[in-house]
């Protein structure tokens, strides 16, 4: 039996999707951000009216909560 990925592959693997710095918190939520508005469009067309100025309300609010704890857990990392 090949044993293809071991504790030290895996580590590498985690260290790829690790934000370690602000620039890159940042590209995230700006591709979240990005995501939202593209989905609060579609809530527009497929909920006309209030409903869909509600949801397209709450995706991008859920980015400001993702983001802002994204950058939080980044400055507890500088503390520590």
């Amino acid at each position: 039996m090949i044993r293809w990925c071991n504790g030290a592959m895996w580590s590498r693997i985690v260290a790829l999707f690790t934000i370690k710095t602000k620039f890159e918190a940042f590209l995230v939520i700006y591709g979240l951000g990005l995501g939202a508005v593209e989905r609060g469009m579609h809530y527009l067309t497929a909920y006309p009216g209030l409903p869909g100025k509600i949801l397209f309300a709450a995706c991008p609010i859920a980015v400001f909560m993702a983001g802002g704890r994204i950058l939080d857990s980044l400055e507890r990392d500088y503390r520590d």
